[in-house]
């Protein structure tokens, strides 16, 4: 987070607030029946790209709901225009990207049980 402005945390914030209340009021089901969540937003210094973290469980879904997200990106988008257009001047367009930490996390634990 070194180096972020005030203003692009702020934005980023709000950004991932509302992109996990969009996904959460989709349901599962417009996910394959993966639960879906926003771990993380970083926002371009000119605020014009948003790239979004999600979370996959189960993450063998990861692939095809990662598919599901990115063609649904613009519609996405114009949800969010809606949520904050009376807030920011540009809506961002948004990048979204697999956070597969707690993949990572589930690895180094069943190491460390062996």
């Amino acid at each position: 987070m070194e180096g972020e402005s005030t203003r692009q945390l702020k934005i980023a914030s709000q950004i991932k607030r509302d992109m996990a209340e969009i996904i959460r009021g989709r349901g599962m089901a417009a996910f394959d029946g993966a639960l879906v969540s926003v771990s993380g937003v970083k926002i371009t210094p000119d605020l014009s790209i948003a790239k979004i973290y999600v979370s996959i469980f189960p993450s063998d879904k990861s692939a095809r709901v990662m598919e599901i997200i990115n063609e649904s990106s613009r519609a996405l988008r114009g949800e969010l225009g809606r949520r904050v257009g009376k807030q920011f001047r540009i809506v961002p367009e948004l990048a979204f990207y697999l956070d597969d930490s707690l993949d990572y996390v589930e690895h180094i634990e069943e190491l460390l049980k062996k």
